[in-house]
């Protein structure tokens, strides 16, 4: 988005345009409800996150469960088994979601887990995914973040999301 001011030096009214949308540009869209970006318009077309489960066994070993959903009530599951440890957590937790969205997308892009990691910074606990990405066009990489306090595998997911999100929204989902 692109800060515009709607009057003189004195004035404190600013609105913002999103240079990322077509409509943003056009004359046609003149009010809030018409953009793109307003949370009524494609709320239907987005993946959405809807279940996360991870479960801590007693042989040492954790699994992880992601629920992703999408129109009509399509839903994709994915999953994974890791070692119980911080680290082997986060990275089950992302790779349960990985498998979910590989099932989303049904081949027509892939991507695989390059690493995870919870890192402590300005106070907070930040979930960092890097993503190797193939496909026509794309980078070889994304990097995915999810900023956390307690549950550090389910942020693992998340961060997933993030890493993948726009890449998803312009390919696949907002057809």
């Amino acid at each position: 988005s692109t800060p515009t001011s709607s009057g003189g030096l004195g004035s404190r009214s600013m609105s913002f345009v999103c240079l990322m949308c077509p409509i943003a540009s056009s004359k046609s869209a003149s009010t809030p409800s018409e953009h793109p970006m307003t949370p009524s318009f494609g709320a239907e077309q987005r993946l959405r996150f809807a279940e996360f489960k991870v479960d801590r066994l007693p042989s040492g070993r954790c699994q992880a469960s992601v629920l992703l959903t999408w129109l009509e009530g399509k839903e994709y599951r994915g999953e994974a088994a890791g070692l119980t440890s911080q680290a082997g957590e986060l990275r089950c937790a992302a790779e349960a979601c990985l498998q979910a969205l590989a099932k989303a997308v049904e081949g027509q892009i892939a991507f695989e887990l390059v690493g995870v990691k919870s890192v402590r910074v300005f106070d907070s606990t930040v979930v960092i995914v890097s993503l190797g990405a193939k496909g026509e066009g794309l980078p070889p990489r994304v990097v995915g973040s999810c900023l956390t306090e307690d549950d550090t595998a389910r942020a693992a997911a998340l961060a997933v999301l993030n890493a993948t999100n726009r890449i998803l929204g312009n390919r696949l989902f907002m057809r």
